[in-house]
Order: structure tokens, then sequence, then C-alpha cells
């Protein structure tokens, strides 16, 4: 004999995953830990990397515009995972950031030699991505 359906929205204190409230806490407390493990080991690799890089800037007593465009790269990877912890802000807009400079900083190393419609298109995503910042920037505020 078939088991009696359901009503609608009654599955046994479980979700519509079949999984019950205590098993989903459980599962969030873990992926959150994860998370915040893997923050704290990206933040670490973030300031040890800008660390040999000012070394090796001080060690060859030069600084050039790539080398600066890479600490705002290390400094907006810092901004990000700050911003994850304070929770103010949409952490989404930081990756876009983080992509804008990268985009620049490939355009100034290899502008001489890449192809004018390369830059062009580089530039072009550049452009992309900060309109879809602001976009981003706007929503989260409303």
């Amino acid at each position: 004999m078939a088991d009696a359906p359901t009503p609608r929205g009654d599955h046994g204190g479980k979700d519509e995953e079949g999984l019950d409230p205590a098993t989903r806490a459980s599962a969030l407390r873990g992926f959150r830990a994860i998370e915040r493990t893997l923050l704290i080991v990206i933040a670490v690799m973030t300031l040890a990397a800008a660390a040999f890089e000012v070394e090796r800037v001080v060690a060859l007593r030069s600084v050039n515009l790539a080398d600066i465009l890479l600490m705002f790269l290390y400094t907006e990877v810092i901004g990000m995972i700050a911003v994850f912890y304070g929770g103010k802000e949409s952490p989404f807009v930081y990756p876009i950031f983080i992509a804008i400079t990268a985009l620049a900083r490939l355009i100034v190393l290899q502008g001489k030699t890449m192809a004018p419609e390369n830059i062009v298109f580089e530039a072009g995503a550049i452009l992309l991505l900060a309109l879809a910042a602001v976009v981003i920037a706007r929503t989260s505020r409303s």
C-alpha cells in the first residue's frame, strides 16, 4: 500500500532537499569554517607575496609602474577579505576592481608589443567591468 501524500509544504521537518534543520545548520557551519580558513590562507599568501615584491624592489632600488600596479592588486585582495569580514559593502565589487587592475597591468606590461586591437579589446573589457561595478554598487545600496 502506498504512503499517503503529505500536504503541500509539509516535508516531515525536512526542507525541499530532504535535509533536516540540524543537518543543514551543521553543513553551513562547516562551509563557513572552510571559507574563513581559506580566506586566512589567502591573506597570508597575499601578504607574503607583497613582502617578496617589496624586498625585490628594495634590492633592485628601482620602482616601475608594473610594481605599483602589482601592489594595488595585493591591496585589493586584502581589501576584499576585509570587506567580507566587515560585511558593510557589496563584496562582489572587489573582484571586479581586481580584474580591472589586472587588465591595466597587462596593458602596461605588454602595451608596446601588443597588437593595437588587443589593447582596444582590453580597454573595452575595463570599461565593461567598470560599468558592472557601478551597477552592482548602486543596486546593493537600494
